[in-house]
């Protein structure tokens, strides 16, 4: 890892650019930092409830694009394998290489 480094779970531009390339969008703060929980959760529980409504809000655009599925009570119903694997992709950029190239 070079001297420099990014902060662990801060939006930079390299985030930015792979979410561009990834999802065709720039992702948000917020965004990034839900994730890591849907992906969890994905993999353990199934179930996304520790949410506030801002976040809520990011599951339904998230279901309008068919990134997912969440029923009412926090059901995670699906996840389509390609955006947990770009999920995934951006968590790794956020979370694990911190470095700023």
């Amino acid at each position: 890892m070079s001297s420099n480094t990014q902060q662990r779970g801060v939006l930079s531009q390299r985030i930015l650019q792979k979410s561009k390339e990834l999802f065709g969008y720039e992702i948000t703060q917020k965004e990034l930092r839900l994730m890591p929980y849907v992906l969890y959760e994905a993999v353990n529980n199934k179930r996304v409830i520790n949410v506030n409504a801002e976040e809520k809000a990011i599951l339904s655009n998230w279901m309008d694009k068919q990134f997912l599925q969440v029923c009412r009570k926090g059901n995670l119903l699906w996840i389509s394998e390609d955006f947990f694997n770009k999920a995934n992709q951006i968590v790794y950029l956020g979370y694990v290489d911190l470095s700023s190239e």
